[in-house]
């Protein structure tokens, strides 16, 4: 797992500093609830995640949850009476639903209680095809949650092999189905570009998942992270690298399949069947909106200011049983890096960048990322948008590098 950045020391107490809670009434609030626990570590994975044998306690989940619940109450005292309604709450880990849907539905209550749900709050949970059944996600639908991601990541069998996933894909049918009958939205993972993968193996996955009629996709290139298994079998020679080149012709071949079938795409990685069934949480991310990241590991952003939780969930419930803040460390963002980061978050959205907010390097760099196909010309004259083209946003982070002027020319 990646090591958490240093930062400077948060304090005990939680406190924020006054510039970031100016805005805290005016800004949406979102909540992330990070649940630590998979019944097995896929090679590929470097989340924050730990199997309960690893633990070696048996009454690890409940104790993060009560902590969880503690820190839920920190965040309130800290953002204060002026904190508005939650607008978007998504449970993530790890595998959320090892928890009992109950416990998730106590956590999403503890939010209820202690800040308010906005009208038509968007509530997610991942899970992990195997890991539900229509109980539980008729307890979810019940309790305020309306969407459920699963973790599909291929339809092939020798795919999810590489990739350590332990669900059948026949499952995807059925907690899919499953999900309906109990009212909620349903969203799918992609992962492309795994050692062995053919084309066809993913176009299989494609069409396996788009036969379920899922409301949202998401589908990204798998990336080889350091003190993973899998990349510790691609140093001694196991298995191959993924190839950027194959990763690009799949990108390609994933958003040709979903346009074709009516998904729209509306950020680099995700598509939906129409505008509301978008993904508010992440697009609260990527609009650079504040989040509170409950739980080990957890990070959070408020008013320009990030930081991070501990990641051992032993360590974490114990500073929150001791009254003190589990934040790791944190780090205040100048105006220069929050201005940074409003492009490079926001070119990746199908909506698009005003030209007007760039600075003069940027906005003299458009001409040549439309010459080079990267940036939509119609846009970006008539709209006066960034609109990243098919090519461009195989190349984002070169688009990126232009607008923030740190490219001479759109050379590619």
């Amino acid at each position: 797992m990646p090591r958490l950045p240093d930062g400077e020391p948060a304090p005990p107490s939680g406190e924020l500093p006054p510039t970031a809670m100016a805005g805290v009434g005016q800004t949406p609030l979102a909540i992330y609830l990070h649940v630590p626990f998979c019944r097995v570590r896929c090679g590929y994975c470097d989340f924050n995640t730990y199997t309960l044998g690893e633990l070696g306690d048996p009454h690890a989940t409940a104790a993060v949850v009560a902590a969880m619940q503690a820190e839920l109450e920190l965040a309130r005292a800290v953002l204060g009476p002026h904190a508005p309604p939650v607008d978007t709450v998504f449970v993530g880990g790890g595998t959320p639903t090892m928890l009992p849907a109950a416990d998730l539905v106590s956590l999403l209550d503890g939010i209820r209680e202690r800040f308010g749900l906005s009208p038509g709050a968007e509530v997610t949970t991942e899970a992990n095809p195997d890991s539900v059944d229509a109980d539980a996600l008729r307890t979810l639908a019940e309790g305020g949650f309306t969407r459920v991601s699963f973790g599909m990541q291929s339809a092939v069998p020798h795919v999810l092999a590489t990739l350590d996933r332990t669900h059948d894909p026949a499952n995807v049918a059925r907690a899919v189905a499953a999900a309906r009958a109990a009212g909620l939205a349903v969203s799918l993972d992609l992962i492309y570009g795994t050692p062995g993968e053919s084309l066809a193996d993913w176009r299989a996955s494609l069409a396996a998942a788009l036969a379920l009629a899922p409301d949202h996709v998401s589908a990204y290139a798998l990336t080889v992270e350091e003190g993973t298994r899998l990349a510790a079998a691609v140093r001694r020679g196991e298995v191959p690298a993924p190839d950027p080149d194959d990763e690009a012709e799949k990108y390609a071949a994933a958003d040709e399949a979903l346009s074709g079938a009516g998904f729209g795409w509306y950020e680099i990685s995700n598509w939906a069947r129409t505008p509301a069934d978008r993904c508010r949480h992440n697009l609260h991310y990527w609009g650079g909106a504040n989040w509170w990241g409950i739980g080990p590991g957890a990070h959070s952003h408020v008013g320009g200011v990030r930081w991070w939780n501990v990641k051992h969930p032993r360590t974490y419930a114990a500073r929150l049983a001791s009254g003190v803040s589990p934040a790791a460390g944190r780090e205040v963002l100048t105006a220069e890096q929050r201005e940074d980061e409003r492009v490079l978050l926001g070119v990746r959205l199908a909506d698009g960048l005003p030209v007007a907010g760039l600075g003069p390097a940027g906005r003299g760099s458009v001409p040549g990322l439309v010459a080079d196909g990267l940036v939509d010309g119609y846009a970006a004259v008539r709209e006066r948008r960034i609109v990243l083209t098919r090519r461009g946003r195989l190349l984002a982070d070169l688009v990126v590098r232009h607008l923030l002027g740190l490219e001479a020319g759109a050379n590619t």
